[in-house]
């Protein structure tokens, strides 16, 4: 007896502490991010926002079953991510799911999907001698109430390979999917104003960008060239908005429209500049000389510029990092070289432009800021291969035929857009007012900010058979550039100071296995894998049995 209750004691109280400990431990959540990039730890923006989290959120990742391998590592991260997420908050529910094990035959499931919007991934699968083709929808569904956005998970990265794709997007997943969650909970939204009355960029061509914005803030078109005969009427009208954007406009400002302006900004209003200081065009290059004339215009407002601490100098910038036109002859498509269209890569300084797809201009001018104690920061440069070449000049499409003298392109890198930040001055100071204001502001009482870009065209999203190309796409070499969410950050980072924009600045480094070497030693893992355990098992039963017979040998 006494020996059936030291064996119970032995083997019975061990499992009641052990089933006690994790009894206790189910109401406590430990969680230990022992990586080097502290990827597994989420950005003070996220966890606010999940906080804040009042009602379920349902997302639905459609990566399920056995996709190929570097799409694994995409579905691990992404359950890990939102596991993080719930542990946050519990109204945060997931399910990664499989879409093709829907009704209906491959096709039609991926048919249904991309007619939802939803862009599939075409991914080569080699395994030995054998190649085959197949179709990943790498997006999550996120749904509350009645608001649904889907999210891309896989980074469309210009002339990246899939393994490269698939590490970007890693490294943007938490601000994908808490971007999300943020356009379905949002119900306070800011306001934009879109200005107009000088002749700016039409809607049609602006209309991707717009739209996406919309899922942020509260859009209005804002005319001032209708309302400028009551200019405090007009201001106090923009000083409801948050934030104001004035995209390419052609038609000089009047004093009244420029002191509107200036006033909005002395105000706190935030402000995106998207400026032309020469008149060019691809479209003006359609005649049969396939010759146009490049001017300045004025715009009448490099005064307000200067004060507030840049200048938009009236050139053009080549780059031989650039994207290329394409005409069509009798012998098809021909790419040209086109060294005014700057392929501008991210300076990663700033959460604005971090980890972004080049930023395609076309006809940019160059920057000069001026030191009046404004932190300027620059978001886009040529490269260390450009030049300004002055105006006026003609520009023709056979301009760039014969190879470049390298020589002409060595000066340093032009600045195309900069952030502004600081406590401003008026441009009216000291100088004749258009029209006095209730309240006169000479200079911020709080720090503001603004940005400037020298090319009103980075917003400009062609139109194709009557439809607005989806943003960043090169209409003739079908790239893909990081336009629209250059802007977007942009528009982010002017009305939220600690908003989403911030979790851009968290990187995160992960290993990619090697195709070649994985295939070679694919047999030797193998063996590894299933002989291991058996090797340890049968050397342990040894063990076991040497201890257990000297024990009991005698």
């Amino acid at each position: 007896m006494n020996r059936i209750k030291n064996i119970a004691k032995k083997i019975l109280l061990p499992i009641v502490v052990l089933i006690a400990i994790n009894f206790i431990a189910s109401f406590f959540v430990l969680r230990l991010d022992l990586t080097k990039d502290k990827r597994y730890t989420l950005s003070d923006p996220t966890k606010e926002l999940l906080k804040n989290v009042e009602r379920p959120i349902f997302i639905d990742v459609l990566l399920g079953g056995n996709p190929p391998a570097e799409f694994k590592r995409l579905q691990t991260e992404t359950r890990q991510l939102l596991e993080e997420f719930s542990s946050v908050n519990d109204y945060i529910v997931f399910s990664i799911v499989d879409p093709m094990e829907s009704d209906g035959t491959k096709d039609q499931i991926a048919q249904s999907l991309m007619e939802l919007g939803l862009t599939p991934a075409s991914v080569t699968i080699e395994e030995g001698n054998s190649v085959s083709r197949e179709m990943i929808f790498p997006w999550a569904m996120v749904n509350s109430g009645n608001k649904t956005v889907k999210a891309s998970l896989l980074n469309n990265s210009l002339g990246s390979n899939t393994e490269s794709r698939i590490n970007n997007s890693v490294q943007q997943l938490e601000h994908t999917l808490a971007d999300a969650i943020y356009q379905v909970t949002v119900t306070d939204k800011k306001s934009i104003a879109v200005i107009k009355g000088q002749g700016e960029m039409d809607d049609k061509y602006m209309a991707d960008f717009l739209r996406n914005l919309q899922n942020y803030y509260h859009l209005a078109e804002f005319n001032m060239d209708s309302l400028q005969q009551q200019p405090q009427s007009t201001l106090d009208n923009l000083k409801r908005f948050h934030a104001a954007i004035i995209a390419k406009p052609t038609e000089a400002f009047s004093e009244n429209e420029k002191m509107i302006l200036d006033q909005y900004i002395l105000n706190g209003g935030k402000t995106l500049w998207l400026l032309d200081q020469v008149t060019a065009d691809l479209d003006s290059l359609q005649n049969e000389n396939f010759r146009s004339l490049a001017f300045p215009m004025n715009l009448k407002l490099d005064d307000m510029l200067f004060k507030y601490g840049v200048r938009i100098n009236k050139d053009l910038v080549q780059d031989l990092m650039s994207t290329p036109v394409t005409v069509t002859d009798a012998n098809g498509e021909i790419p040209l070289n086109w060294f005014y269209s700057p392929m501008v890569s991210s300076l990663n300084n700033h959460p604005i432009n971090k980890s972004l797809n080049v930023v395609k201009l076309e006809f940019a001018n160059s920057i000069d800021t001026l030191s009046n104690g404004i932190e300027k920061t620059i978001l886009l440069q040529s490269s260390d291969q450009s030049r300004a070449v002055g105006v006026p000049r003609n520009y023709s499409l056979d301009e760039f035929d014969s190879p470049p003298n390298l020589s002409e392109f060595s000066e340093d890198p032009k600045i195309l857009g900069v952030l502004l930040e600081g406590q401003f001055n008026s441009a009216y100071s000291n100088r004749v007012k258009p029209f006095t204001p209730d309240v006169l502001v000479e200079k911020n009482t709080n720090p503001n900010k603004m940005i400037v870009i020298s090319d009103g065209d980075i917003i400009n999203y062609t139109y194709a058979n009557n439809k607005p190309l989806v943003g960043g796409i090169d209409p003739w070499t079908k790239q893909l550039y990081g336009n629209r969410n250059f802007l977007l950050n942009c528009v982010n980072y002017l009305v939220q100071d600690n908003g989403l924009i911030n979790i851009r600045s968290k990187e995160i480094s992960i290993p990619l296995l090697d195709k070649q070497e994985t295939y070679k030693q694919k047999s030797w893992w193998q063996v590894v894998n299933i002989g291991l355990p058996i090797v340890i098992m049968l050397l342990f039963g040894s063990v076991f049995y040497y201890i257990r017979r000297k024990k009991y040998g005698h």
